[in-house]
């Protein structure tokens, strides 16, 4: 199956990546990609976009030669409370909110914090996406994640780059996360992590860790445009009735 929508992805805003909202419709263009969501990195990350970044995403069009933007961020988890670097009536408007750790805003420490950080961000109903959740420097009590996830109807991500340019020796614990996803019907959704256009839609070894843990097809959010923007809806997220509307209309 080719799968025609990423979740995850920077543009030069975040100057350790490389490609700018053209370049991703150019990719999409070519890859089929319908629809993509642009997830700079929160404003706490050193060279992260300002905060007025996100607030202005407005200006971006829908849709571009039939390829739907996504207006998101991947936030910084701050602390074990589970506060986020995005914040107020700003978050409303924007259509996806992703959050996960980066070690420059939140060292690495121990599994109980970090499990506490995370179950804390899942329960605010601030974050639809918890990002790479399975990163070895950021042990985590897995199946309790997987479970209070499950219950707040927030998706995990299976993260690509994970395999392939970052955060090595993931597998592992990405396919206990897919396996205890599994076992509480827990959302996943596999993202590219791509911090330059080539890498868009890439989801190869992201698919290869779900299909090890028998995961179901039919729970994965990346399986069309129509159901991702159906699970950002549910979330509280109405600026993507618009863009619901104009996939209708495809």
């Amino acid at each position: 199956m080719q799968y025609q929508v990423d979740i995850h992805t920077h543009t030069v805003a975040s100057s350790h990546a490389y490609s700018t909202i053209h370049d991703y419709l150019a990719v999409a263009k070519q890859k089929g990609i319908r629809l993509f969501a642009t997830t700079d990195h929160g404003p706490a990350m050193a060279d992260a976009p300002h905060f007025w970044h996100f607030v202005n995403l407005r200006v971006l069009p829908r849709m571009v030669d039939g390829v739907g933007i996504l207006r998101g961020i991947e936030a910084n988890i701050n602390n074990c409370a589970g506060e986020i670097d995005y914040y107020g009536e700003y978050l409303s408007q924007l259509d996806i909110v992703l959050a996960g750790f980066h070690e420059p805003v939140f060292p690495p420490s121990d599994k109980a914090n970090h499990t506490e950080a995370l179950l804390n961000t899942i329960k605010s109903g601030k974050v639809d996406i918890i990002t790479h959740p399975g990163n070895p420097a950021y042990p985590i009590d897995i199946d309790e994640v997987a479970r209070v996830a499950a219950e707040y109807g927030v998706a995990l991500e299976i993260n690509n780059s994970s395999f392939e340019v970052s955060r090595k020796g993931s597998e592992a614990n990405c396919i206990a996360i897919a396996a205890a996803a599994k076992k509480y019907g827990t959302l996943l959704v596999m993202g590219s992590d791509s911090h330059v256009a080539f890498s868009l839609g890439n989801f190869d070894r992201a698919k290869a860790i779900i299909d090890a843990a028998g995961y179901p097809e039919s729970r994965l959010l990346n399986r069309s445009p129509e159901v991702l923007l159906a699970f950002l809806a549910a979330r509280g997220h109405d600026s993507v009735n618009d863009l619901i509307s104009l996939f209708e209309e495809v």
